[in-house]
C-alpha cells in the first residue's frame, strides 16, 4: 500500500471539485462548512466491516465505497433532508493495492456527485485484517421527519418493493453454481445488494408533503425496523403480510434458490426503501403525488394502532409469525 500522505493527496485531488458549502476541505485538521441559513443540521454515521456487512470475494472496492455512502444517504433522506457533507474513514490490511483504494473512493464519489454530496475529510489507517469503513454524513433540513411521531389510525406504507437485496445476496453467496434466472434479473438483484440506491428524490418530496407523520429507512428488515418506529412512537401496528410488495424477479430468485420470499420481504434487510407513516385521509393523495413526482409506488401495508405490539396477519386476518431482520449482538444469527 502507498504511504498515508500520498494517499491523502490522491483522495484530496479526487474530491477537489465538490465545493458546495465547503470553505475548507480535505487537507487541514478539520473541514470548514457553510450551512444554509435557517436549516437544521442533521448527522448520521454507519460502520461497515468486511465479512459482517460485505464480502470482498464478490464486492469489489468500488462497490464497498458506493454502499458505505449509500447507507448513510438513505438515513438522511429518510428524515426528509438533503445530504451535504461526508467524512470517510477507511482501514485496509497490508498488501492492499493503491488501485483498490482509488476504486473505493471512485465508487463513493460516483454516488456522492449524483446527489450533491461533498467528501470533506475522514481518516485512513492500516488494519490487522479485513476492511473497515466508517462514514459520517451531515445533512440539512427545515423539517425533520422522525420515528417518534406516528399516531394511532395512521397508514403504514413502503416505497418500491421488498426483498430485492436479500435475493441479490442469495445469488452472490451461491457456490458459483448456475442459477435458472435470466441475466437481467441476475444483474438487477445483485446490484440491489452491492450498490443500493437510496430513495433521495422520494425522501425529499415526502419531507415537504403535508400528511406524512413519520418516516425511516428499511435497513434491517420491515419487521425489525417497524418495531423500532413503533417503540419510539409508543404505538403498535398491524401489517398484512400478503400486501407486501415483492417484485416478480425477487419471486423467481426465491423459487430457484429455495428461499421463502415473504421471509425476505419482512426480514431480508438492506432494501433501503422508505417506511412511510401518514394520516389515513392523506394517504391516497400522498401515494398519487409521489408516483407523479418520482415514478415510485407507495404501497399501503398496514395500520398504526394503540398498544405496543407489532402484528403481522394473513389475508384472512389471522396472526402469523414472520422472519425478523439481522440484529448485532443477538445470538442465533
Amino acid at each position: 500500500m502507498t504511504g498515508e500522505d500520498d494517499l491523502v493527496r490522491r483522495i484530496r485531488s479526487a474530491a477537489a471539485a465538490d465545493r458546495d458549502g465547503v470553505l475548507v476541505g480535505i487537507g487541514d485538521d478539520c473541514a470548514v462548512l457553510e450551512s444554509t441559513p435557517g436549516a437544521r443540521l442533521i448527522a448520521t454515521t454507519d460502520l461497515l466491516i468486511e465479512d459482517v456487512h460485505f464480502r470482498r470475494r464478490y464486492a469489489d472496492a468500488a462497490d464497498v465505497g458506493w454502499k458505505a455512502l449509500a447507507v448513510n444517504i438513505s438515513d438522511v433522506v429518510s428524515m426528509g433532508a438533503r445530504a451535504r457533507w461526508a467524512l470517510v474513514a477507511l482501514a485496509c490490511p497490508a498488501g492492499t493495492r493503491p488501485e483498490e483504494i482509488d476504486a473505493f473512493y471512485a465508487g463513493a464519489l460516483a454516488l456522492a456527485r449524483e446527489h450533491g454530496v461533498a467528501i470533506v475529510g475522514g481518516d485512513t489507517s492500516s488494519s490487522p485484517g479485513g476492511w473497515f469503513v466508517n462514514v459520517t454524513l451531515l445533512g440539512e433540513t427545515t423539517r425533520a421527519l422522525l420515528r417518534s411521531t406516528a399516531r394511532p389510525g395512521d397508514v403504514v406504507a413502503v416505497t418500491g418493493t421488498l426483498g430485492r437485496s436479500a435475493a441479490g445476496l442469495a445469488l452472490l453467496e451461491r457456490d458459483h453454481a448456475p442459477v435458472a434466472v435470466d441475466s437481467g434479473t441476475l444483474a438487477e438483484m445483485t446490484a440491489a445488494h452491492l450498490r443500493p440506491r437510496p430513495r433521495v428524490a422520494e425522501g425529499r418530496w415526502l419531507g415537504t408533503t403535508d400528511g406524512v407523520t413519520a418516516m425511516m429507512d428499511l435497513s434491517d428488515g420491515l419487521a425489525t425496523d417497524l418495531g423500532r418506529l413503533c417503540a419510539e412512537s409508543g404505538v403498535g401496528a398491524t401489517v398484512v403480510r400478503d400486501a407486501l410488495p415483492v417484485a416478480a424477479g425477487t419471486r423467481r430468485v426465491a423459487t430457484v434458490t429455495d428461499h421463502d420470499v415473504l421471509a425476505w420481504a419482512t426480514g431480508g434487510g438492506e432494501d433501503y426503501e422508505l417506511l412511510v407513516v401518514s394520516a389515513a385521509d392523506a394517504f391516497p393523495r400522498i401515494a398519487a403525488g409521489l408516483a407523479h413526482a418520482t415514478g415510485t409506488t407507495l404501497t399501503r401495508v398496514g395500520t398504526i394502532e394503540r398498544g405496543a405490539s407489532v402484528r403481522f396477519v394473513d389475508a384472512q386476518g389471522q396472526e402469523v409469525d414472520v422472519a425478523r431482520g439481522f440484529e448485532h449482538f443477538v445470538t442465533g444469527h
